[in-house]
């Protein structure tokens, strides 16, 4: 169940969040954008971002980057409230978090470090207005260990967050939504000022002389607009470079030809001062006979700009733009013989998309570490035919300029002085310059960092072994790998990929005594290394093997408990050299302690997801003249229980069709929901009218001081008139099912949330079903998602309910194509239509009853 605004109802009287009007979509970025810019300047810092509250509170979003590329972020685009990282701290506590340097960043926040193993500085500001926080402002820096943020900058960053929240504010009292959970998107900081590239157009008949130009082409070429005579002559007489006449002859051959004039000339400008300029022109269409004569262009003052690009194809090294996203904006032509590439087609792209010898994650790593601490980078590359070329790297927030120059091959194995990613003499870079997957990739490490950044989302220990798995045969291009936990002192596979099929059957449950190297690296608290067939074969005399040629058995062990072991098996044999054991041991230790954590969180699950189960009705009761079908789906966007439930009650007199919501996911949610279901089924059985009944749930709800609210939907039906009582408190409205098909929503007056007002009234609405006629009662989790309006969500959900079993159309009103569909399937289709057999926030139940 969502966070709603109680009292609020929609066109249905459904209490929702409030929806942002598209018009005013502007004005909430506007907001951000402003704030976030006036806080990177009060700050002296190079980038930027915003993050807001999620809709379920629970989380914050990246919303808005400054300064910073979006694809650089991606570990950080959503992180809870509740986890261990600055802008999380900030938002919890209300206090300012200030990091000088990526030593401090380790101490405090590893996980930061871990994603983001970069030399920056950074302060996370919250964005509060009162009692009521909005989100948080990140801004980063160059990292100086030897100097904080001045005071006077630490006061314009919370002044700018001040202003967000009381922008945030008013939004938010126009009954706009502040809350988000879309993508981030991107505020431009302002860039540095260059010289204005200057147009002058022209109109030019070559056979008269006739020259029509416009007022900047008269200043470009130092003539005063009102004095000018309209010939060319005029404007020749001002060309420096080749004369006049060479102005002329170029023209002449244009016209003559049909084909485009481009030229370069310099002019003598008004100032005294020679510019040069770039004229281009094409034949008009309008002349007739012949070739035309007539040209209609443009002259362009580049500025500064055409001398710099100048000076750089003068150098005798390769220089290169980067975008703040690493695609190559710009190169000169001297790079096209270092790289052995054709410009066209590296540009767009990044280096290491384009060229494959520096398809490794090193290099990336390297440019990521130049635009996050805004500190110059290098590094050391293999391109083909054993040429070495340095690469240096200069930042700035709008993107990267880089120098190549070829050196000498290096003296030394990998991690030559220009990097750590490197390629030495030895490795097997085939003659296309492409690295051999079988062999130890200089970027492993990276790939470990990014493991472990994704192990802290991971809370099951499925996702755990997902993790491990995608992450490190990609790292040091393994062919197997197998996870394998102990359970009641015996070993069982957790997760496999690579193996043949079934190869792994015959060591499932062996015990902790067996001879296997899996088993004796637990034991022994030690990795194993076998670097060819041979050497296992050697150790371990008669044992299974398949293809592979080398392996690790890595053990893992969290606070001195065995947990398992994780076995990389390698197609070709492979030396393990120190680095690769080192980070192997250590990742181990990292495993096993995620995997710890998810044991514990995955019974800690089981127990509160039972507990959930055994609150809800085991089964439903049969009654005359009722069919009746539910479906309880648990979400699957996260581990947490829900407080959604369904009952149906026989009162004696007439048959209660319930189903409520308690709002959050978690136990206190599930246990609340067992009180409100028993209360429910009390008062009901009781003599309580409809209305009584909801009454005193809510009186009881607000009388056990949850903090939690509830919705509810009661409909007390007779079967035997078909005459229905319907009360709602702040849930979704029936829907109707007719007997020929047609579907509608119930026109209800709504009362608010449970637990909002002791002292709330619920008026009652009365229905007459007619023989055939199906309710179908819903939580809202079916009909909510990103995106969607939810009325457009219960109209879908009512098309669902009417289409006939088979797919057809409707049927036309009087006939009853499908009203004998058995209800259960019924349910089901809902489900599907609703798209509900996706990811899942939200826990959803549907209960349909037809009468009959």
């Amino acid at each position: 169940m969502t966070g709603r605004q109680p009292g609020r109802e929609g066109a249905h009287g459904v209490l929702r969040e409030p929806r942002t009007a598209p018009e005013l979509d502007e004005a909430f970025d506007a907001v951000l954008s402003a704030c976030l810019g006036e806080a990177v300047q009060a700050a002296g810092a190079y980038g930027g971002v915003v993050y807001i509250r999620s809709r379920d509170r629970r989380s914050l979003v990246l919303v808005k980057v400054a300064g910073l590329a979006v694809s650089q972020l991606g570990p950080w685009f959503r992180f809870p409230v509740s986890g261990a990282l600055p802008a999380s701290e900030a938002f919890r506590t209300g206090r300012t978090v200030f990091l000088a340097d990526e030593g401090e960043t380790m101490r405090r926040f590893p996980q930061l470090a871990l994603g983001t193993p970069y030399a920056f500085a950074s302060a996370a500001t919250p964005v509060r207005a009162g009692a009521e926080a909005f989100g948080v402002i990140c801004v980063m820096w160059p990292a100086n260990p030897r100097r904080g943020l001045p005071s006077s900058r630490r006061r314009g960053l919370r002044a700018a967050a001040r202003h967000l929240a009381s922008g945030l504010k008013e939004l938010s009292v126009r009954g706009l939504s502040v809350e988000y959970d879309g993508r981030p998107t991107v505020t431009p900081l302002p860039a540095p000022a260059f010289p204005l590239i200057r147009v002058g157009l022209f109109d030019w008949n070559v056979a008269t002389g006739d020259f029509d130009a416009d007022d900047e082409m008269c200043h470009l070429f130092g003539v005063d607009p009102a004095e000018y005579d309209r010939r060319a002559t005029t404007l020749a007489a001002r060309v420096v470079s080749g004369g006049g006449r060479a102005f002329r002859d170029a023209a002449e051959s244009a016209a003559e030809t049909g084909r485009v004039l481009a030229w370069r000339l310099q002019v003598l400008g008004a100032d005294g001062v020679r510019r040069p300029l770039e004229v281009w022109g094409r034949v008009a269409d309008n002349d007739f006979g012949g070739h035309s004569r007539h040209l209609v262009g443009a002259v362009l003052d580049l500025g500064t700009g055409a001398a710099a690009a100048g000076a750089m194809e003068r150098l005798n090294d390769g220089v290169f733009s980067l975008d703040p996203d690493g695609r190559i904006t710009y190169a000169n032509h001297k790079l096209e013989g270092l790289l052995g590439v054709r410009l066209a087609d590296v540009l767009g792209k990044t280096p290491w998309e384009a060229l494959p010898w520096l398809a490794d994650p090193s290099y990336e790593d390297r440019y990521r570490a130049a635009m996050l601490s805004q500190h110059p980078a290098s590094f050391l590359a293999r391109a083909p035919r054993d040429r070495w070329l340095a690469f240096a790297l200069y930042p700035d927030p709008y993107g990267v300029t880089g120098k190549v120059v070829p050196v000498g091959a290096p003296s030394d194995a990998p991690g030559e002085p220009g990097g750590p990613g490197d390629l030495d003499a030895d490795s097997s870079a085939g003659e296309n310059g492409e690295i051999d997957a079988a062999s130890p990739r200089p970027g492993a490490m990276y790939h470990i960092l990014q493991m472990a950044g994704a192990l802290t989302e991971a809370v099951s220990v499925d996702q755990v072994c997902k993790v491990v798995a995608d992450q490190i045969l990609p790292a040091f291009g393994g062919g197997e790998i197998a996870i394998n936990i102990v359970r009641d002192k015996r070993f069982y596979l957790a997760r496999q990929a690579g193996y043949p099929e079934g190869f792994l059957d015959r060591f499932e449950g062996v015990p902790l005594d067996a001879p296997l190297p899996g088993v004796q690296a637990l034991a022994r608290g030690l990795p194993i290394f076998f670097e060819s067939a041979e050497d296992l074969a050697s150790a371990y005399p008669g044992i299974p093997l398949d293809d592979m040629c080398a392996w690790a058995f890595l053990p893992l062990i969290a606070s001195d408990r065995p947990v398992g072991s994780c076995i990389i098996g390698f197609a070709q044999p492979h030396v393990f050299t120190l680095e690769e054991r080192s980070v192997l041991t250590a990742l181990s230790g990292l495993i096993a302690q995620a995997l710890e954590r998810a044991r514990l969180y995955d019974a800690e699950f089981a127990l509160a997801r039972g507990l959930q189960h055994a609150l809800l009705p085991h089964r439903l009761p049969s009654l005359a003249r009722l069919e009746i079908a539910a479906r309880y789906l648990p979400g699957t966007q996260g581990m947490e229980i829900g407080g959604d439930w369904y009952d149906v009650i026989d009162t004696g007199r007439a048959v209660a069709l319930v189903i409520g919501d308690v709002e959050g996911h978690s136990v206190a949610a599930a246990a609340t929901m067992g009180q409100l279901r028993s209360a429910v089924r009390a008062f009901a059985t009781g003599g309580q009218e409809p209305e009584g009944v909801v009454r005193c749930t809510n009186r009881l709800l607000a009388d056990l001081d949850t903090g939690l609210f509830a919705s509810c939907c009661y409909i007390e039906l007779d079967p035997r008139t078909g005459d229905a009582k319907v009360v709602r408190a702040g849930h979704p409205p029936p829907l109707l099912r007719d007997p020929d098909g047609r579907t509608h929503v119930v026109e209800t007056t709504g009362g608010t949330l449970l637990g909002v007002d002791r002292h709330s009234q619920y008026p009652v609405t009365r229905l007459s079903l007619a023989p055939g006629s199906l309710l179908a009662l819903y939580t809202d989790g079916l009909v909510e998602d990103v995106g969607v309006d939810i009325d457009d969500a219960i109209t879908r959900m009512c098309a669902s309910l009417s289409r006939p079993l088979d797919g057809s159309a409707p049927a036309s009103k009087g006939t009853v194509p499908s009203s004998d569909a058995p209800v259960s399937r019924l349910v089901d289709r809902m489900l599907s239509d609703a798209g509900r057999l996706r990811e899942r926030a939200d826990d959803v139940a549907v209960l349909l009853t037809r009468w009959t």
